[in-house]
């Protein structure tokens, strides 16, 4: 096997190459702004992450990241297009074109990453399987779950982990295959499914949607991993820096303490060199983009920060009622934490 040397010279004609093609490919960016609006593809009607409430107005965590996008894009939070996805039609929505990013629960894994043409641009929440069950059903751990039939959403890692889990454990199940969120909700609670199984995340939600959610037991395993993340197609790097740097923008807000409720007195200068970055006041982080300085501003102005989008989607004081735990500022003991603005 031949190993070849590239000298300093070499090496920055090649990275010049690279970039100049990367130029002649069409621009995700340029597109949006063109057509005046981000095509965002979110989760069909999950309570708290991405649902149209009585007035037909998308709301929800996963919407929320779609509006700071655009807001930084477009200068306009509500100049989205939000497209229905399932487990199913997400990836070709996206690789299609049909969508611009796909922002619903989503799972970071090598074979999508690697095989299937994507780029995910940063966990905006860290998550696990886990299984929901009727209180009258008398189950209070997975591990009883032995012969059960469970709803089991087609297309997504829930089918790989359930698989991997029940034969690790010597058990049996009866697989009930669903489509979307809404079916399982109904095939659950018609009793055609002993068993719901999904994110622990995607449970919270559906269980608050319930008449009667005391009644449903989300059981205490957690069996998988689960980073979701925004995710857009591979190809254009600036729309994914893009994607990501606004994912980031959204936790460094939360971290440096700028909220919807100080950025506009911090937007004018503060003691603190990275705030006046992450704000635009100082640097020209904004031009590396093809955008001015105040995008981020935009962004964390159009929801808030990370901190209190989680708080006011899917927060301990929503119907949702998920503590942060793994989602918590790496400084609270959590994973959260954002490269610098630098």
């Amino acid at each position: 096997m031949k190993f070849f040397h590239f000298s300093g010279a070499l090496t920055a004609v090649v990275w010049a190459a690279s970039f100049a093609a990367a130029e002649s490919e069409p621009s995700t960016i340029d597109e949006v702004q063109e057509r005046g609006y981000l095509n965002c593809g979110v989760s069909p009607g999950l309570p708290g992450f991405s649902a149209p409430d009585s007035n037909g107005v998308w709301q929800g965590f996963d919407v929320a990241l779609c509006r700071a996008v655009a807001a930084a894009v477009l200068e306009d939070p509500m100049a989205v297009e939000f497209v229905p996805t399932d487990g199913e039609t997400r990836f070709s929505a996206l690789n299609s074109g049909m969508i611009d990013l796909l922002a619903r629960n989503t799972t970071w894994t090598f074979s999508r990453d690697v095989g299937l043409g994507l780029t995910f641009t940063g966990v905006s929440y860290y998550d696990g399987q886990g299984f929901m069950v009727q209180r009258e059903l008398g189950v209070s751990s997975a591990t009883e779950l032995d012969g059960l039939s469970i709803c089991i959403t087609t297309g997504t890692t829930t089918e790989l982990n359930l698989d991997d889990y029940f034969r690790v454990n010597g058990m049996s199940y009866e697989p009930v295959p669903i489509e979307t969120n809404a079916e399982a909700q109904q095939q659950y609670t018609a009793g055609v499914c002993d068993v719901f199984t999904t994110d622990i995340s995607g449970l919270a939600a559906t269980r608050a949607s319930f008449a009667d959610p005391g009644e449903h037991v989300i059981l205490p395993e957690v069996i998988s991993k689960e980073p979701l993340s925004p995710v857009v197609r591979h190809g254009d790097d600036v729309w994914a820096d893009l994607v990501r740097w606004t994912l980031f923008a959204l936790v460094s807000a939360e971290e440096l303490g700028v909220t919807s409720a100080n950025i506009d007195e911090l937007r004018s200068g503060s003691d603190n060199p990275e705030i006046n970055r992450l704000l635009g006041s100082s640097g020209d982080l904004g031009e590396m983009f093809g955008l001015d300085n105040d995008w981020a501003f935009r962004a964390i102005s159009a929801s808030g920060n990370y901190g209190e989008i989680f708080a006011s989607t899917i927060g301990e004081q929503t119907p949702i009622g998920l503590a942060r735990g793994l989602n918590a500022q790496w400084t609270q003991g959590g994973l959260l934490y954002s490269p610098p603005f630098r």
